[in-house]
Protein backbone atom coordinates (compact mmCIF):
# COMPACT_ATOMS: atom_id res chain seq x y z
CA UNK A 1 0.00 0.00 0.00
CA UNK A 2 2.68 2.54 0.97
CA UNK A 3 4.63 1.49 -1.93
CA UNK A 4 1.66 2.07 -4.84
CA UNK A 5 0.86 5.29 -2.93
CA UNK A 6 4.76 6.50 -3.30
CA UNK A 7 4.59 5.58 -6.58
CA UNK A 8 1.45 7.05 -7.47
CA UNK A 9 2.44 10.36 -5.77
CA UNK A 10 6.33 10.29 -7.74
CA UNK A 11 4.09 9.38 -11.19
CA UNK A 12 2.02 13.00 -10.53
CA UNK A 13 4.58 15.10 -9.20
CA UNK A 14 6.78 13.75 -12.46
CA UNK A 15 4.06 14.34 -14.89
CA UNK A 16 3.43 17.89 -13.36
CA UNK A 17 7.25 19.06 -14.04
CA UNK A 18 7.51 17.47 -16.93
CA UNK A 19 3.91 19.41 -18.35
CA UNK A 20 5.67 22.79 -16.99
CA UNK A 21 8.90 22.05 -18.54
CA UNK A 22 7.34 21.22 -22.06
CA UNK A 23 5.06 24.66 -21.61
CA UNK A 24 8.63 26.32 -20.91
CA UNK A 25 10.16 25.02 -24.17
CA UNK A 26 7.52 25.99 -26.11
CA UNK A 27 7.05 29.42 -24.57
CA UNK A 28 11.28 29.83 -25.24
CA UNK A 29 11.01 28.44 -28.89
CA UNK A 30 7.85 30.94 -29.82
CA UNK A 31 9.23 33.70 -28.53
CA UNK A 32 12.65 33.23 -29.67
CA UNK A 33 11.48 32.43 -33.57
CA UNK A 34 7.93 34.25 -33.59
CA UNK A 35 7.77 36.83 -31.00
CA UNK A 36 4.82 35.57 -29.79
CA UNK A 37 4.48 34.52 -25.76
CA UNK A 38 1.79 32.15 -24.29
CA UNK A 39 1.76 34.75 -21.04
CA UNK A 40 0.84 32.09 -19.10
CA UNK A 41 4.35 29.89 -18.13
CA UNK A 42 5.15 32.30 -15.12
CA UNK A 43 1.83 31.77 -13.82
CA UNK A 44 1.08 27.42 -14.76
CA UNK A 45 5.11 27.50 -12.88
CA UNK A 46 3.74 29.31 -9.89
CA UNK A 47 0.87 27.25 -9.36
CA UNK A 48 3.05 23.37 -10.08
CA UNK A 49 5.55 24.94 -7.25
CA UNK A 50 2.64 24.94 -4.99
CA UNK A 51 0.98 21.89 -5.87
CA UNK A 52 4.03 20.12 -6.31
CA UNK A 53 5.10 21.40 -2.98
CA UNK A 54 2.01 19.59 -1.38
CA UNK A 55 2.82 16.29 -3.00
CA UNK A 56 6.30 16.58 -2.06
CA UNK A 57 5.22 16.91 1.80
CA UNK A 58 3.33 13.50 0.95
CA UNK A 59 6.75 12.17 -0.11
CA UNK A 60 8.22 13.08 2.30
CA UNK A 61 6.55 11.77 5.20
CA UNK A 62 6.12 8.30 3.83
CA UNK A 63 9.70 8.01 3.06
CA UNK A 64 10.68 9.93 7.13
CA UNK A 65 12.66 12.23 4.87
CA UNK A 66 11.87 15.21 6.78
CA UNK A 67 14.18 16.98 8.41
CA UNK A 68 14.62 15.87 12.41
CA UNK A 69 17.19 17.22 14.75
CA UNK A 70 18.45 14.02 15.85
CA UNK A 71 22.12 14.92 17.02
CA UNK A 72 21.73 13.54 20.73
CA UNK A 73 18.55 10.95 19.63
CA UNK A 74 20.53 7.76 19.55
CA UNK A 75 22.02 8.54 22.53
CA UNK A 76 18.91 8.87 24.98
CA UNK A 77 17.22 6.01 26.70
CA UNK A 78 15.65 3.78 24.68
CA UNK A 79 12.17 5.02 25.95
CA UNK A 80 12.48 8.61 25.48
CA UNK A 81 13.19 7.65 22.17
CA UNK A 82 9.93 6.00 21.59
CA UNK A 83 8.14 9.31 23.11
CA UNK A 84 10.06 11.82 21.46
CA UNK A 85 9.22 9.52 17.89
CA UNK A 86 5.59 9.57 18.29
CA UNK A 87 5.93 13.36 19.37
CA UNK A 88 7.15 13.94 15.92
CA UNK A 89 4.34 12.54 14.59
CA UNK A 90 1.73 14.06 16.44
CA UNK A 91 3.56 17.14 15.76
CA UNK A 92 3.42 16.67 12.11
CA UNK A 93 -0.29 15.74 11.96
CA UNK A 94 -1.03 18.77 13.66
CA UNK A 95 1.08 20.96 11.81
CA UNK A 96 -0.29 18.89 8.61
CA UNK A 97 -4.07 19.83 9.52
CA UNK A 98 -3.40 23.61 10.24
CA UNK A 99 -2.24 23.83 6.60
CA UNK A 100 -5.33 22.29 5.28
CA UNK A 101 -7.43 24.38 7.65
CA UNK A 102 -6.07 27.74 7.02
CA UNK A 103 -6.03 26.85 3.29
CA UNK A 104 -9.38 26.40 3.48
CA UNK A 105 -10.50 29.82 4.90
CA UNK A 106 -7.98 31.02 2.02
CA UNK A 107 -9.99 29.60 -0.74
CA UNK A 108 -12.82 31.34 1.03
CA UNK A 109 -11.58 34.51 1.23
CA UNK A 110 -11.31 33.76 -2.81
CA UNK A 111 -14.24 32.68 -3.59
CA UNK A 112 -15.68 35.74 -1.44
CA UNK A 113 -13.41 38.82 -3.16
CA UNK A 114 -13.58 36.90 -6.30
CA UNK A 115 -10.02 36.95 -6.08
CA UNK A 116 -8.41 36.79 -9.63
CA UNK A 117 -4.62 36.56 -10.82
CA UNK A 118 -2.42 39.41 -11.85
CA UNK A 119 -1.64 38.00 -15.07
CA UNK A 120 -3.52 38.33 -18.78
CA UNK A 121 -5.28 35.14 -17.45
CA UNK A 122 -7.06 37.07 -14.99
CA UNK A 123 -7.38 33.19 -13.72
CA UNK A 124 -10.02 32.98 -10.47
CA UNK A 125 -7.85 31.79 -7.85
CA UNK A 126 -10.40 29.46 -6.40
CA UNK A 127 -9.52 26.62 -9.11
CA UNK A 128 -5.62 26.51 -8.47
CA UNK A 129 -6.20 27.28 -4.62
CA UNK A 130 -8.35 24.08 -4.60
CA UNK A 131 -6.26 21.44 -6.24
CA UNK A 132 -3.44 22.99 -3.75
CA UNK A 133 -6.36 22.41 -1.14
CA UNK A 134 -6.58 19.10 -2.21
CA UNK A 135 -3.08 18.22 -1.53
CA UNK A 136 -2.74 19.60 1.57
CA UNK A 137 -5.85 17.72 2.66
CA UNK A 138 -3.74 14.13 1.31
CA UNK A 139 -0.70 15.23 3.23
CA UNK A 140 -3.05 16.31 6.48
CA UNK A 141 -4.94 13.04 6.06
CA UNK A 142 -1.63 10.90 5.96
CA UNK A 143 0.13 12.43 8.61
CA UNK A 144 -3.17 12.12 11.24
CA UNK A 145 -3.01 8.65 9.63
CA UNK A 146 0.65 7.98 10.96
CA UNK A 147 -0.05 9.77 14.24
CA UNK A 148 -2.85 7.54 15.08
CA UNK A 149 -1.39 4.26 14.39
CA UNK A 150 2.20 5.56 16.28
CA UNK A 151 -0.85 6.12 18.88
CA UNK A 152 -1.98 3.16 19.37
CA UNK A 153 1.72 1.48 19.27
CA UNK A 154 2.96 3.25 22.04
CA UNK A 155 -0.59 2.61 23.81
CA UNK A 156 -0.77 -1.00 23.38
CA UNK A 157 3.34 -1.25 24.14
CA UNK A 158 4.27 -1.88 20.93
CA UNK A 159 7.38 1.09 21.35
CA UNK A 160 9.68 -1.45 18.69
CA UNK A 161 6.95 -1.27 15.63
CA UNK A 162 6.69 2.77 16.93
CA UNK A 163 10.54 2.98 16.70
CA UNK A 164 10.93 0.83 12.86
CA UNK A 165 8.17 3.22 11.70
CA UNK A 166 8.97 6.96 13.01
CA UNK A 167 12.59 6.48 13.88
CA UNK A 168 15.00 9.15 11.93
CA UNK A 169 16.55 7.46 9.13
CA UNK A 170 20.18 7.06 9.73
CA UNK A 171 23.35 7.24 7.16
CA UNK A 172 22.96 3.49 7.25
CA UNK A 173 19.98 3.65 5.92
CA UNK A 174 20.07 5.71 2.96
CA UNK A 175 23.41 3.90 1.76
CA UNK A 176 20.92 0.33 1.79
CA UNK A 177 18.46 2.07 0.45
CA UNK A 178 20.63 3.55 -2.17
CA UNK A 179 22.52 -0.03 -2.56
CA UNK A 180 19.36 -1.80 -3.10
CA UNK A 181 18.03 1.02 -6.20
CA UNK A 182 21.31 -0.14 -7.47
CA UNK A 183 21.07 -3.51 -7.54
CA UNK A 184 17.70 -3.14 -8.65
CA UNK A 185 18.85 -0.74 -11.61
CA UNK A 186 21.80 -3.92 -12.51
CA UNK A 187 19.31 -6.45 -12.10
CA UNK A 188 17.01 -4.88 -14.70
CA UNK A 189 19.84 -3.89 -17.11
CA UNK A 190 20.73 -7.54 -16.99
CA UNK A 191 16.93 -8.69 -18.08
CA UNK A 192 17.57 -6.62 -21.35
CA UNK A 193 18.04 -8.35 -24.17
CA UNK A 194 21.41 -8.46 -25.97
CA UNK A 195 22.54 -7.09 -29.56
CA UNK A 196 22.07 -9.35 -32.53
CA UNK A 197 25.18 -8.17 -33.98
CA UNK A 198 27.41 -9.83 -31.57
CA UNK A 199 27.06 -13.31 -32.86
CA UNK A 200 28.31 -11.94 -35.98
CA UNK A 201 31.20 -10.22 -34.74
CA UNK A 202 32.34 -12.82 -32.96
CA UNK A 203 32.20 -15.72 -36.10
CA UNK A 204 33.84 -12.29 -38.24
CA UNK A 205 36.70 -12.66 -35.89
CA UNK A 206 37.43 -16.06 -35.56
Amino acid sequence: MKDTLERWLGTVFGLVFVALSLLVAVETAMRKLFNISLQGADELGGYALAVGATIAFSLALLGRNHIRVDVFHEHLPRRLQTVLNWLSAVSMASFAALMAWLAWYVIQDSRAYQSVSQTPWATPLVYPQTVWLIGLILFGALAVGIAAVATWQLLSGRSDALNTMLHPRSTREEIKEELDDLQQRGTAADTLPTSNHAPSIQAGAA
